[in-house]
């Protein structure tokens, strides 16, 4: 089977994750690049040896681009995304898949028109510590779930969010929960099924920003047990992201890659060997592992050519941009709400 052609649009930090996973993976060529910096798309066309633009257009009418990788600002990945759907290609787009759950329909409606698939980077999903509780929530093990707990308790400087004029701001870049809180979110609702009611609250407490700094939530889920969200970029030093998930008949508790208790009846704790994948990003964004984008690239690969279903779809996508939008409404008018 021939490489399948992936562009990526958007040079950020981000993209440098997206560049080396899919000149890792076998079945995929990295046709090119863009940037709307000339010098930032020329460095890494010839870097790695692909075409650059200035023109993400250009990449749209590629003949040998199957895939996009977005990798741009997340207030833009609405309006770019719509373009690489009508023009019949396969999309990837960073979290978040879109600023508001209205957006992200209409992506998700696009591609059903073109026939094309469309995903969201969560790629936390596919760290080894996650598949493993996934796995044996999927099968009843613990009995019903009662309680669900995530946290993503970040630092980040007033330096970073002042390193460009979108950071911090609502509609390019979201707060703590759209940003940095949104993987344990998808983890939340990929593990807890869906939710039924929200009751949340915002804040900015330490940087100079539009968007919040810390955000928590009470959740009731459709299956009857209840969760809370906490996502923060103002906890010194900085910890890892925690998800802790309680049934009638066992619990586990969940610490960057770690799985730090494990009680589940007649499952033995997997034993986890690879600890490169630990880096989470605590203090800086660029302290993660590349390892798990190349899993989830490379299974949308398989899909794309397959014919097959991607691991993340928009849909959910979508679900976990709906629920932190739930959560800003609760703030904003004080009450609980409905999904």
């Amino acid at each position: 089977m021939c490489p399948l052609g992936v562009a990526v649009i958007g040079c950020g930090t981000i993209a440098d994750f997206h560049i080396r996973a899919i000149q890792n993976i076998e079945n995929a060529k990295l046709i090119g690049v863009s940037s709307r910096t000339k010098e930032r798309a020329q460095q890494i066309g010839e870097q790695e040896n692909c075409e650059w633009t200035t023109d993400y257009r250009k990449l749209l009418h590629h003949p040998k681009v199957e895939l996009i990788c977005l990798t741009t600002s997340s207030g833009s990945h609405a309006k770019i995304g719509l373009e690489v759907l009508k023009r019949g290609k396969h999309l990837l787009v960073e979290k978040p898949l879109a600023m508001n759950s209205s957006d992200a329909n209409r992506l998700i409606q696009t591609a059903k028109e073109k026939d094309v698939i469309l995903s969201v980077v969560s790629q936390r999903r596919f760290e080894r510590q996650h598949e493993e509780v996934k796995k044996v929530l999927s099968e009843g093990a613990i009995g019903p779930l009662l309680y669900v707990e995530v946290t993503t308790p970040f630092f980040r400087t007033q330096e970073y969010y002042d390193s460009a004029d979108w950071r911090g701001t609502i509609a390019e870049d979201g707060g703590a929960l759209m940003n940095q809180g949104i993987h344990s979110i998808d983890l939340m609702l990929w593990m807890a099924g869906e939710v039924k009611t929200v009751y949340g609250k915002v804040a900015t407490k330490t940087h100079e920003m539009e968007a919040e700094d810390l955000g928590v939530g009470l959740v009731t889920f459709k299956n009857g047990a209840l969760g809370t969200i906490m996502a923060s970029t103002s906890i010194q030093p900085g910890f890892e992201q925690t998800l802790h998930l309680y049934g009638e008949k066992g619990s586990f508790q969940l610490q960057g890659s770690q799985i730090v208790h494990w009680t589940v009846p007649g499952i033995p704790q997997p034993v986890l060997t690879n600890q490169e994948e630990g880096k989470q990003g605590t203090s800086s964004p660029t302290s993660i592992s590349t390892i798990h984008h190349q899993r989830q690239i490379e299974q949308l690969i398989g899909a794309i050519q397959q014919s097959g279903k991607p691991a993340v779809t928009g849909e959910e996508g979508r679900e976990a941009v709906r629920l932190i939008e739930a959560i800003y409404e609760s703030s904003r008018l004080g009450k609980e709400m409905q999904l």
